[in-house]
């Protein structure tokens, strides 16, 4: 009989969720977000790509039906369970423990803030306590860090491609890392919880990296 893979075997509490987005993504994080639960005990922070100089009102966006607050940052703000921590634009997101931080460094893959930049930062300082999730997009912005977040005993997480409104992002990161499990928003959104608590999580269907590479 073959065995039902479920996430997070070693029952590790994994606080810490960062997530990346780009084109379709205002959609996939608002749909997540609705579905979070108010009591969630883990720590957020999204990077989703964005206009540089659009000042926009995106934190309103996203937050407006989340039970958890959604903020942008100041510089040296506490990261903090309960809440979701949004890059502002052209600027670099990162965490180190206790405070997130805002840097002007260079671009990658084109773009400031860069989803890989927060990954390897999140895994640097949280370890195995990280989840990383890449959602809908372009290009592979993220698939170097959900690298960083697996080496470091992490958890990586993809949107289900079959449901992405931009799959290429998904589809890459699993080209380049072992994914854990490819969840469509509304799994995504019953796994974190679970994950943050230290359970494990069976995906009602669990597709292997191969099936995700030539999803369409």
């Amino acid at each position: 009989m073959s065995r039902v893979p479920v996430i997070n075997e070693p029952q590790i509490e994994r606080d810490v969720v960062v997530l990346g987005a780009s084109a379709g993504g205002v959609h996939a994080l608002i749909e997540l977000f609705e579905a979070l639960p108010a009591d969630l005990p883990a720590a957020v922070a999204v990077v989703l790509h964005r206009s540089p100089v659009h000042e926009g009102v995106l934190d309103r966006v996203l937050g407006r039906r989340s039970p958890l607050p959604v903020i942008e940052p100041e510089l040296g703000d506490r990261f903090e369970p309960g809440h979701i921590y949004l890059a502002p634009r052209d600027l670099h997101l990162t965490v180190d423990g206790r405070r997130l931080w805002l840097t002007r460094g260079p671009k990658e893959h084109f773009t400031r803030p860069a989803i890989d930049t927060l990954f390897v930062s999140a895994a640097k300082a949280f370890g195995p306590r990280v989840v990383g999730v890449v959602l809908s997009g372009t290009g592979d912005d993220g698939a170097r860090g959900l690298i960083a977040v697996t080496a470091a005993g992490g958890l990586s997480l993809v949107q289900n491609p079959r449901e992405a409104q931009y799959p290429a992002m998904p589809r890459n990161a699993v080209a380049h890392d072992r994914v854990n499990a490819a969840l469509t928003i509304r799994e995504m959104a019953a796994a974190l919880p679970q994950l943050a608590r230290g359970a494990v999580f069976s995906p009602p269907e669990f597709l292997a990296a191969r099936q995700v590479s030539r999803a369409r």
